[in-house]
């Protein structure tokens, strides 16, 4: 028994040996098969769908007529396609451009108009800036008026407005006082005194009437008024003005919160040049290279620049009421102020209308009692004092 324990012992260690081999032989001496990579399958790319479209090849002024020297078609993919595209030089071709037009761009039927075209569908850059239903109207300006020239497009400032009144005749519509003129009744009558060449004919210093109407005599004067001194009870004088009626002055702010359009004369060219188109993006700027032997050309002495003329006119955006109001006062005579708002301050404020009575009473000013003694010298203006330094020095000849 003891002996078939054994043999089943060696029996079992002997399988275990050949297991052992045998791994041990397959992953030493066996050749390891070739494994078959299989080919990579290429997809069948979708193709796109393209469609011809008109591009601009070369700058296109406005209002410029289109041919075939500036446009061209090329393949452009659909999936980007807009309608209005313009896909034929056909629907190009002999139409005109609403705006200027840079390659590369591609055409469509909203930047053109047919040749015969409308000129009222055209307009400035300074009409898309004006609002609907409001107008742009210039007025002038100097340094005083237009705020030290410290304005911009697109500053909101008010407008002030300086009026003299005199009185006039309401039959003749002429400045008071009026002038008056002698009457001589029909037959005749002797006149004493210059003439006119116009007074019923007299032709020399003293002449003769002898005619039925009734003549006029030459003026005699100023239309006055009569005064009854205390003094003289039974003596009243004719007193006629001094000098011509004096006008009287009034300030009121006219319009607020106005918009300026443009400070100065607008530009009549275009201020940046035409470029043109090269392949790789950049204007061509023409050199001349320096010749052999003549070394670097000499840098050109720079032209100093004219110094432009101060602006004396500014556009400002009102409504067409506040247009006709400022056309009436420009041609009126009236004087025009500008004063600057702040920024995004869209405030109203009700201002009294300035006239010497409301100075007077606003500001306490006294009116000057009559003294029996004044200042000397004698001031019949009121100016400024002359400084030192306004005084140029003169230059030393050489």
């Amino acid at each position: 028994m003891r002996r078939g324990r054994l043999l089943l012992f060696f029996a079992f260690f002997v399988i275990i040996l050949v297991v052992v081999a045998y791994f041990a032989y397959t992953q030493l001496f066996a050749k390891p098969t070739a494994q078959v990579t299989p080919a990579p399958v290429i997809p069948t790319p979708t193709p796109i769908a393209m469609v011809d479209v008109v591009m601009v090849t070369q700058h296109i002024d406005r209002g410029q007529v289109i041919d075939e020297n500036v446009v061209q078609l090329v393949p452009y993919q659909q999936d980007y396609f807009v309608p209005g595209m313009l896909t034929t030089l056909e629907d190009a071709i002999g139409k005109r451009a609403k705006m200027d037009l840079d390659p590369p761009l591609v055409l469509t039927d909203s930047v053109l108009t047919v040749a015969e075209f409308d000129i009222s569908k055209m307009g400035s850059e300074a009409a898309l800036l004006v609002p609907r239903g409001m107008v742009a109207l210039p007025i002038p300006m100097n340094r005083l008026s237009g705020v030290a020239y410290g304005l911009q497009r697109g500053d909101h400032v008010n407008v002030y407005v300086t009026l003299m009144f005199v009185e006039l005749d309401m039959d003749w519509q002429s400045r008071l006082p009026n002038n008056t003129a002698g009457v001589l009744a029909p037959g005749g009558a002797i006149l004493i005194g210059p003439s006119q060449g116009e007074a019923g004919g007299a032709n020399n210093n003293t002449g003769t009437f002898s005619t039925l109407t009734i003549q006029n005599a030459p003026a005699a004067g100023i239309f006055g008024r009569s005064f009854l001194d205390p003094m003289y009870d039974k003596a009243p004088f004719y007193i006629v003005p001094s000098e011509q009626q004096r006008p009287r002055l009034v300030s009121q702010t006219l319009i607020q919160d106005v918009i300026v359009l443009q400070v100065g004369t607008f530009p009549t060219e275009k201020e940046t040049p035409k470029m043109t188109a090269t392949p790789a993006g950049f204007t061509a700027v023409p050199t001349t290279p320096p010749q052999p032997g003549q070394g670097q050309p000499a840098a050109a002495t720079p032209t100093p620049e004219p110094t432009p003329p101060p602006p004396d006119v500014i556009t400002l955006i009102v409504s067409p009421q506040d247009a006709v109001t400022l056309n009436y006062l420009l041609f009126a005579g009236a004087k025009l102020s500008l004063a600057l708002r702040p920024n995004g301050d869209d405030s109203r404020v009700q201002t009294e209308a300035v006239t010497l009575q409301f100075l007077l009473d606003a500001y306490r000013i006294p009116i000057p009692a009559k003294l029996p003694y004044g200042l000397e010298p004698r001031v019949d203006s009121v100016n400024y004092p002359i400084l030192p330094n306004d005084v140029p020095t003169p230059t030393p000849a050489p």
